[in-house]
């Protein structure tokens, strides 16, 4: 059984100032996704799924269009504040997306194999989903609580633009993980680098500390437990419109309860994205090298 890849596309990108997800950044006119979607389909990938808006569907389905649906399986989940979750009968009026976590479980129904989830603005690097498609052809089955997540490490995955928000990670000697925290506003500042806490102190953290980068490996397993704790934070964030249900929120839970096991797959290599505008012409010039050093054709897809 083919593993699925589930692709978070439903980003604002206020930051960015525009759709990100389909920004033309490769020699060719390739987006980021193209080239996450070109890994996993060489590391044996089955099926992707886009978790993206109703406002940006039209457009999203125009960029990327056919190119690789003749290699791969595509599908689509419709992420909005409003989407029905049975167990819910009245959501909360709001104006910011509910998160990552919100953003996987609305894609249920499209999946019922073991799957990886990523960022549509992030580039993993193919060894990333290699390393997750081989956890995946261990498992013993979808119901499996077995999960696995990549770890980065801190100092491969700033911008040199502006601050960033990271998973940071704690594991154990198994190199399961023990706990993720997520940390906003880090950036490197005078040689060190420093995340900056809801009271505005500033904290230090190591370069070589294991982050995630929202690259995790799930079984379907782990969509009712998405739902519960999911009705569960709707209803104690009735009155917060900026609260937003994490992947961690829900994984720290699990692990907690002896609910599951996470695997930490440390990558070594260096993580791109676009989190700021700024940000785009050193992924154009990192994937001209890729295609310079023969790591990707260009076109992409011939």
């Amino acid at each position: 059984m083919k593993p699925t890849l589930l692709v978070l596309a439903a980003g604002m990108g206020s930051r960015y100032g525009g759709l990100k997800q389909i920004d033309q950044l490769g020699p060719s006119g390739e987006t980021i996704i193209e080239y996450s979607v070109y890994d996993a389909i060489k590391a044996g990938f089955g099926k992707v799924v886009f978790v993206i808006r109703r406002s940006i569907e039209k457009e999203f389905k125009e960029a990327l269009g056919d190119k690789f649906s003749h290699l791969i399986e595509v599908d689509y989940a419709i992420q909005e504040i409003d989407v029905h979750i049975e167990g819910i009968d009245n959501m909360p009026k709001r104006e910011k997306p509910w998160g990552t976590g919100h953003a996987v479980l609305v894609a249920a129904d499209k999946i019922d194999t073991p799957f990886a989830v990523i960022n549509a603005d992030d580039f993993y690097g193919r060894g990333a989903f290699q390393e997750l498609a081989t956890f995946a052809e261990q498992l013993n089955g979808s119901d499996d609580y077995a999960y696995a997540m990549v770890g980065y490490i801190l100092k491969n995955t700033l911008s040199d633009h502006g601050s960033v928000s990271r998973g940071v990670c704690e594991t154990n000697t198994e190199n399961h993980l023990v706990t993720v925290t997520e940390r906003t506003k880090i950036q490197a500042d005078s040689g060190k680098i420093h995340y900056i806490d809801n009271e505005g102190q500033k904290h230090e953290l190591a370069e070589n500390t294991v982050v995630s980068m929202n690259f995790w490996g799930f079984t379907p397993s782990i969509f009712e437990e998405l739902r519960k704790q999911f009705i569960r934070f709707v209803a104690e964030n009735t009155d917060n419109p900026k609260a937003e249900f994490f992947i961690p929120l829900v994984v720290n839970h699990m692990i907690v309860n002896d609910m599951a096991s996470i695997e930490v797959l440390t990558c070594e290599d260096k993580w791109f994205g676009i989190t700021y505008k700024e940000d785009k012409e050193i992924v154009k010039e990192a994937f001209n090298r890729f295609v310079e050093s023969g790591t990707y054709p260009s076109p992409l897809w011939g």
